[in-house]
């Protein structure tokens, strides 16, 4: 036996989560995770516990809590305001199609390498890192039946507008162009992205197959900007369901016969002007569950028609 082999018997493997670095490195890991988890905690977690626990209870957010079991429930289901409001929610998501079809309408512009494509890119996205506030604050002048700006371009054209924030007809369709507005520049640059991503190599194979523009559209670019959609309808579905900011600066009162009102604006006035927080935690929850059964469907549809590249 050598020299040689007696050493590699004596010598120890080396146990990398015994060493003094993985010791370091792990001490260090926890700090970095421990901090958003605490915060998680803290500000999310137990806030979330305490509400389902006040759903239950009749609390004015001061006082004692008193346990009412499923009176709020049983309110609510004969507040005629809690279903008006959620409706009213879900008519504003009418927005979401019409921003992501014309998001990638103008995407699809953009991947073709124009001349100004930077600029027309950076006018896109300004209303996304726009403040909220002040982006109602402007389209509720320009609103304005008397002297807004929309009513000034339609008198060019011999037409009178209306006062469009103040009127049931039309409250919902000013909101929604308003919201669409806001987000089309954060779609249009998820699916410029995705568009450009897609190997062209993809498409000189459909042209030696005489694809038409048509039918290259159909099987190669909408399938492939298929994630960006779902990741769209997703986020917009969840923010859509929870939009408060634009409906309390331009409509305060809820708009003419609570037109406009949402159901986030409806908690908050049980919660935070007739001090119910307990009737507003239990709207909350039943929102909160809509809000995980519609995400849940939407993830399970997208599973069954889940394009696979052959």
């Amino acid at each position: 036996m050598t020299e040689e082999t007696v050493t590699k018997k004596k010598r120890k493997p080396i146990v990398y989560h015994d060493s003094k670095l993985y010791r370091d490195e792990h001490r260090a890991a926890l700090l970095m995770i421990i901090l958003p988890v605490i915060g998680f905690a803290i500000f999310t977690l137990i806030p979330l516990i305490y509400s389902i626990f006040a759903s239950f209870t009749n609390w004015n957010g001061l006082g004692e809590m008193t346990f009412t079991g499923l009176r709020n429930f049983q309110l609510m289901s004969k507040d005629g305001y809690f279903w008006q409001t959620l409706g009213n929610t879900f008519y504003l998501m009418l927005g979401i199609p019409i921003g992501l079809i014309l998001s990638f309408l103008l995407a699809s512009a953009l991947s073709r390498g124009l001349k100004g494509t930077t600029f027309f890119r950076v006018v896109y996205y300004v209303p996304v890192i726009s403040s909220l506030a002040a982006i109602a604050i402007m389209w509720q002048w320009a609103y304005n039946g008397d002297y807004g700006l929309v009513n000034q371009v339609l008198a060019l054209v011999g037409i009178k507008g209306p006062n469009w924030l103040q009127n049931v007809h039309t409250v919902k369709p000013a909101i929604i162009a308003m919201s669409v507005w806001k987000g089309l520049g954060y779609s249009m640059l998820l699916y410029l992205a995705a568009i450009q991503s897609i190997p062209k190599s993809f498409y000189e194979a459909a042209d030696l197959d005489g694809a038409n523009a048509f039918q290259k559209f159909k099987n190669i670019t909408w399938p492939m900007c298929r994630p960006v959609t779902f990741f769209l309808i997703i986020t917009n579905v969840i923010g859509g369901s929870q939009i408060f900011t634009e409906i309390n600066i331009m409509t305060p009162t809820g708009g003419p016969e609570y037109s406009s009102a949402t159901i986030v604006w409806y908690i908050w006035q049980k919660a935070f002007k007739n001090f119910q927080m307990g009737y507003a935690s239990a709207m909350s929850m039943v929102l909160g569950v809509l809000i995980f059964i519609i995400t849940a469907l939407q993830f399970y549809v997208n599973r069954k028609s889940d394009y696979k590249l052959s």
